[in-house]
């Protein structure tokens, strides 16, 4: 099985260079119509350049079909153009990865709300930009891809990044529902933890390690979840050549009763029993929480 996107369009945000300019290109290698977005900001999410352009011309040299656009991905107006954009050049958008993204890692008690609220614009509202403007084309076409770049530093937690942490980690939030009200349409929403060594990364990982950890090393994950064969609601990790799967558990957990034993006492001496994981559930659903309570109170 060949895995293709003949016929297809996709848009890639933060295409213009590291992680996301890999998607962009594999992409088009593949037979898919790219659009390129990318403002051509540093790492901090300042300046301007032409990186879409490039790529652009990169994938044209290729023999592949692409367009650039520079719209930041926290200007809702812009975003909506582009997508205008799209649907004037091509009729249909059916794969959308959220890839763009700024640093600005500072420990907590350091940090401004300046800086903290920019990241989550960038990385959450930006993605949640592209994805409610994309998802009613998806739903009328009853088709769609969506990949979020989330991250091990929102999953797991990484010192110094409450702010990208915070919207990593949102962005899963936002896919758990997403899946439950897109499968009906065949739009399935996943998520990637890229584990690369980008600009974003140089300093944070050493560099004679950071050689195992290229950009294009992420990308089949994302191929893959952008396909037609792609699962709908998982949290997949990429780096290296490794390829995994993260799940959120929800322990079994004891019932106390409702009564004279339902005390934070009780909740200590059951912390053991409370945290043990012999019989935890992925659970697909808020729904299925609560009929686990029912199901433990019943017992």
């Amino acid at each position: 099985m060949s895995i293709r996107f003949d016929d297809r369009v996709a848009i890639v945000t933060g295409a213009g260079g590291g992680i996301g300019k890999q998607h962009a290109l594999e992409l088009a290698k593949r037979g898919a119509k790219v659009v390129v977005n990318d403002l051509g900001g540093s790492v901090d999410g300042s300046g301007a350049s032409d990186a879409a352009e490039e790529v652009v011309s990169q994938i044209k040299s290729d023999g592949g079909e692409a367009i650039s656009n520079g719209a930041s991905v926290t200007d809702l107006e812009a975003v909506k153009a582009m997508v205008e954009q799209t649907m004037s050049k091509w009729g249909r958008i059916d794969i959308l990865v959220n890839n763009a993204g700024i640093l600005r890692d500072k420990s907590f008690h350091k940090v401004t709300i300046d800086d903290f609220n920019l990241v989550m614009d960038v990385h959450f509202q930006g993605t949640l930009n592209c994805t409610h403007s994309v998802f009613p084309i998806m739903r009328e076409q009853e088709y769609g891809r969506i990949v979020f770049t989330s991250s091990s530093s929102g999953v797991f937690g990484n010192f110094g990044q409450t702010n990208y942490g915070s919207a990593k980690m949102a962005m899963v939030g936002l896919m758990n529902t997403l899946k439950l009200e897109g499968q009906n349409k065949n739009i399935y929403t996943n998520s990637i933890t890229p584990v690369a060594y980008t600009r974003m990364t140089e300093g944070l990982i050493p560099e004679d390690f950071g050689q195992n950890l290229q950009p294009e090393f992420v990308t089949p994950a994302v191929i893959y979840l952008s396909s037609e064969h792609a699962p709908n609601g998982a949290i997949m990790a990429a780096g290296a050549g490794v390829f995994s799967r993260i799940f959120i558990h929800e322990t079994m957990g004891v019932s106390l009763g409702m009564g004279e034993d339902m005390t934070p006492e009780n909740i200590h001496a059951s912390w053991d029993k409370i945290s043990d994981m012999t019989d935890a559930r992925a659970l697909q659903n808020g729904g299925e929480q609560t009929l686990k309570f029912f199901e433990l109170i019943n017992k």
